[in-house]
């Protein structure tokens, strides 16, 4: 993929690639956590505030072929020094867009630098794995699990601090600035050795990783935007505790993770993605078969180990691939990956109206079972 031009010290290679993982996944939750704040600022209903959120994830969904294209131009470092620097900025002012005009134009930005990181890391994570010779996507996205973890709880305790909403977002810009300063030596320079182009449509077995990214995607939005409420309306759990499952989900993910390169080196990359996806399956199964709150608990852990190593081990495929130019690769991946976490919640809600929220959960162990199927066609070991 790339010519070395400018190499640096691979360990701070890893470095740099962890923290900004981190850095994404930092302001990602940070964000959600002021949504209710930029809800009541700018007066708007709940209709309007979920069109805001089309608006964050189209901004996203824009930026990601543009990752692709000036990553292979100009190189990761730049383009992530860019992207990281200006949602950073853009998060403060976030709280201080008070008219629906002004609102809408910095989700669309703030969302499109989202989206180029989000592309543009991946491309340096997998130049860097490929050089190391050895698993490292699962670790670099665990870092991105433990910043949102961490962008939370970093959120939850100056607000409940009574630091004012504006200071805290602006806390959390000067930690993320701080953190991609220490670490930018590590963002890769070199560029790519063939031609720059915007995007291009998946093929081969580049398509066969965008499907199964896709529904893995699909599956954890599907969680994080649905399991409250089935647990609030099929469970009997209090509304003030819906939030368990996602924290179940969550921190089960992040473990899955952190252990994952070196489980994929002790059971082989194939056996995580079957074994992970049996296990997603078996949560979903088991949280939706008996009606025990606890026991639905124990399915969304099961869902979240599951899940954890899956699409980071299909992004290091994009690496083996011979079918189309790695950063190219990336981005369709990318692409196709986030629109399965848009589309699938309401995906997931047109379902529920029409035959139950179970039902509909249960054809997203359908989904599961297919995308285990076509992973046999990708290569991952």
């Amino acid at each position: 993929m790339f010519s070395v031009l400018a190499r640096s010290n691979p360990q701070f290679d890893r470095i740099a690639t962890k923290a900004t993982f981190f850095s994404a996944g930092f302001i990602t939750a940070a964000w959600a956590a002021i949504i209710p704040f930029i809800k009541a600022q700018v007066g708007i209903n709940d209709a309007v505030m979920g069109l805001m959120l089309l608006c964050l994830g189209g901004g996203a969904l824009v930026g990601m072929p543009i990752a692709g294209y000036f990553t292979n131009k100009y190189g990761c470092k730049a383009v992530l020094l860019a992207a990281v620097s200006a949602f950073a900025l853009l998060y403060p002012v976030l709280i201080v867009a008070d008219t629906l005009p002004l609102l809408t134009l910095t989700l669309i930005f703030f969302g499109m630098s989202i989206g180029i990181t989000d592309c543009a890391m991946n491309i340096q994570a997998v130049a860097v794995e490929k050089d190391a010779e050895q698993p490292l996507m699962s670790g670099f996205h665990g870092f991105y699990s433990l910043g949102g973890m961490f962008g939370a709880l970093t959120l939850t305790l100056l607000m409940s601090m009574n630091v004012p909403t504006l200071a805290a977002c602006i806390v959390a810009t000067v930690f993320v600035l701080l953190l991609l300063l220490t670490t930018e030596s590590g963002l890769r320079s070199d560029k790519a050795g063939e031609q720059s182009q915007m995007f291009a449509l998946p093929r081969g077995t580049v398509f066969f990783i965008g499907i199964v990214c896709f529904v893995f995607f699909l599956a954890e939005g599907t969680v994080l935007d649905w399991s409250g409420i089935f647990l609030t309306e099929y469970r009997d759990v209090s509304t003030a505790s819906a939030g368990l499952a996602v924290a179940c989900f969550s921190v089960a993910m992040t473990f899955g993770r952190l252990l994952g390169d070196k489980a994929v080196v002790l059971f082989g990359a194939r056996f995580m993605v079957v074994g992970g996806a049996l296990l997603a399956m078996f949560g979903f199964i088991l949280s939706l078969s008996i009606e025990h709150w606890l026991v639905a608990l124990v399915g969304y852990t099961c869902i979240g180990l599951g899940c954890s190593n899956v699409v980071p081990i299909m992004f290091s495929a994009t690496g083996k691939q011979q079918v189309m130019p790695e950063s190219v690769a990336v981005t369709a991946v990318s692409t196709l990956g986030y629109v399965g976490v848009l589309a699938g919640p309401a995906l997931v809600g047109f379902g529920a109206q029409a035959f139950g929220l179970p039902t509909a959960l249960f054809f997203v162990v359908v989904l599961i079972l297919l995308a285990t199927l076509l992973s046999y066609k990708i290569k991952t070991n």
